[in-house]
């Protein structure tokens, strides 16, 4: 009787259509040693690219919409119009960007498959963590050390 839930596909019941492991014939044939070693630097270029696409999310893409608010409200003279416009747009851009992020998600473990590397998981999440921390602490940084809080708590203030 199978009731493991990784053999069920987490249910006891019997396994969902399409979820059976994926069971080969025979081990599929490695490529030659150029070619892993050509798919593992396509491997890193699709990680930068979506290391690149994560830190436009932590100032590039928020500025970007805040100036195109900025614009509307100086055609419009409508705030709540030009908030708007540029909540939405962000939203838009954004999600817009975290699609696009899946997608390249899943071209990295089938490249990194294709060099040899036995990748079952993806690593946007990671990714995405790294750069929330790292701009995390650059934003700290800036605004505790170089910025300041206000003239209250900066250096110099009387």
């Amino acid at each position: 009787m199978r009731t493991d839930p990784s053999d069920t596909g987490g249910l006891f019941v019997g396994r969902r259509p399409g979820t059976a492991p994926v069971r080969y014939r025979s081990l599929p044939e490695a490529g030659s040693a150029r070619r892993r070693r050509l798919d593992s630097l396509l491997a890193a270029a699709i990680l930068a690219l979506m290391t690149f696409i994560n830190l436009l999310f932590w100032g590039p893409l928020p500025v970007a919409w805040l100036w195109v608010g900025g614009q509307v409200d100086y055609l419009t003279g409508s705030v709540g119009t030009a908030i708007l416009v540029a909540f939405a747009g962000l939203m838009a851009t954004l999600l817009g960007a975290l699609m696009l992020e899946k997608r390249l998600d899943s071209a990295w473990i089938l490249v990194r498959r294709a060099a040899g590397h036995d990748q079952r998981t993806g690593v946007v999440a990671r990714v995405f963590a790294t750069t929330a921390i790292v701009c995390g602490a650059a934003f700290g940084v800036w605004f505790l050390l170089i910025h300041g809080p206000g003239p209250s708590f900066s250096i110099g203030a009387s």
